[in-house]
């Protein structure tokens, strides 16, 4: 005997198959960027797609106009969970502080990540992001899930 139910399942963010991600860092400290890959590229049952902006992938753009409407349509827009690396260049860089008011604009939930091995995070960062975790994979996975809609 067979069983066929017409109820479509919608996922919660707990089962979701794939988690989208935009990493916000600045390519001066990109090694902290590159651990948080690393973490998360190592994280049990996770998946994820990337659409940070890495260095070596930048976009093209004409002005800081067009950098910026192309971060929040392309990169920030797209992505379920932003998320700020909290070292304390974060507090004094333009572009982060961009990117963050881009996601907030375009309501997208702000995971601020304390920066490895550091007492010192940016009040800014903390001052704008939904949830503050350690850097630690499960504290991150977790909020992940926990932020996405």
């Amino acid at each position: 005997m067979s069983f066929r139910s017409d109820r479509t399942t919608t996922l919660s963010s707990k089962d979701r198959s794939e988690y989208r991600l935009f990493i916000s860092h600045s390519w001066d400290y990109s090694d902290e960027y590159e651990r948080m890959v690393d973490l998360l590229d190592g994280a049990n049952y996770f998946e994820y797609r990337n659409y940070s902006v890495p260095e070596e992938d930048a976009i093209d753009a004409n002005s800081d106009e067009e950098l910026e409407e192309e971060l929040r349509e392309g990169q920030i827009k797209p992505a379920s969970v932003f998320i700020a690396l909290a070292g304390l260049y974060s507090s004094y860089s333009d572009w982060i502080g961009k990117e963050i008011r881009i996601a907030e604009d375009v309501d997208k939930p702000i995971l601020g990540v304390e920066p490895w091995g550091s007492d010192s995070t940016s009040d800014y960062v903390e001052r704008h992001a939904d949830q503050m975790v350690g850097w630690n994979t499960d504290s991150i996975v977790d909020a992940i899930r926990d932020l996405s809609p």
